[in-house]
């Protein structure tokens, strides 16, 4: 098993032959160079470039990463906004920012006067984005599944085929034998609340206790509102990648499923009074 860490948290690879140097160095320079366009803790990154120019400008971004921006164009629009990739001043505004203040900034939060949407504030071709005012983009919600799954094609495209990659919880599988998965409970350390076999597809999941910092805050945020959802509190998302599925975990806090429907995936979630909602076609077993 190769771990390391990578955009500030733990990741490890599982295959049945040891991961080299060569491609151990390959997945590094991948992650630091993911890290280096899209953290907005980073001072030197591209999101934080684009955060304080003050007139705004034009950026372009690796061509790797247009599948990002494609998934989340669909993502805003099958949830009217609800998912957004500029919270990331809410964010801050709540005390997630780049120097983990961890408290309101309620001075900041009472002068918030405009909000930033994708869809009127970014104008987009392909890998290039135009901004007119600095916004802070934040893709938490599929940024690190889109990651594992560039991992996953770096494995593949050095002739691995079979592994895991496990991005924090985030995982993708590929190999002819299924994995067993437990549905980690989002408040209970060391239970779950089911399992699930996964082959050949990704599993992610999301909740609301694993990023909390106050009552109430905590990552999720509904991009209408730009307040921390509070009707859902842990979601998993099995789809056939792993940006879509943690995306899609994401979506599940802040829409209805059937809103979703133009995805191909199947999930759980736990509603805030502990009652559990699944799709007809999710595998796996509930303990319920």
């Amino acid at each position: 098993m190769f771990r390391f860490k990578a955009i500030g948290t733990d990741w490890a690879i599982t295959t049945e032959n040891p991961v080299l140097d060569g491609l151990r160095q390959r997945i590094g320079a991948l992650t630091e160079d993911f890290d280096h366009v899209w953290s907005r803790f980073r001072a030197d990154s591209l999101i934080t470039r684009i955060a304080h120019a003050e007139n705004g400008g034009q950026y372009e971004f690796p061509e790797r990463d247009v599948a990002l921006f494609e998934l989340y164009d669909r993502l805003v629009a099958a949830t009217g906004g609800a998912v957004d990739p500029l919270v990331g001043r809410d964010l801050e505004l709540l005390g997630y920012d780049a120097d983990y203040t961890l408290a309101p900034d309620e001075v900041g939060i009472a002068r918030r006067q405009r909000r930033e949407y994708w869809l009127s504030d970014i104008d987009r071709t392909e890998s290039t984005i135009t901004t007119v005012r600095p916004v802070v983009i934040d893709v938490g919600a599929a940024g690190k599944g889109h990651l594992v799954d560039l991992i996953a094609q770096t494995l593949l495209d050095v002739g691995i085929g079979a592994f895991l990659v496990d991005g924090s919880g985030d995982l993708r599988h590929c190999g002819p034998e299924p994995l067993t998965v437990g549905l980690a409970h989002p408040s209970l350390p060391g239970r779950v609340i089911g399992t699930v076999p996964l082959r050949n597809a990704a599993l992610c999941a999301s909740a609301t206790t694993r990023r909390a910092w106050g009552k109430g805050l905590h990552h999720v945020l509904d991009g209408r509102t730009r307040q921390p959802v509070t009707d859902v509190i842990a979601t998993w998302v099995m789809a056939a990648d792993a940006a879509s599925a943690d995306g899609l975990a994401t979506a599940l806090f802040v829409s209805a499923p059937e809103s979703l429907r133009s995805f191909e995936f199947s999930w759980v979630r736990m509603l805030a009074d502990g009652s559990v909602q699944w799709s007809n076609d999710f595998a796996g077993e509930l303990f319920l």
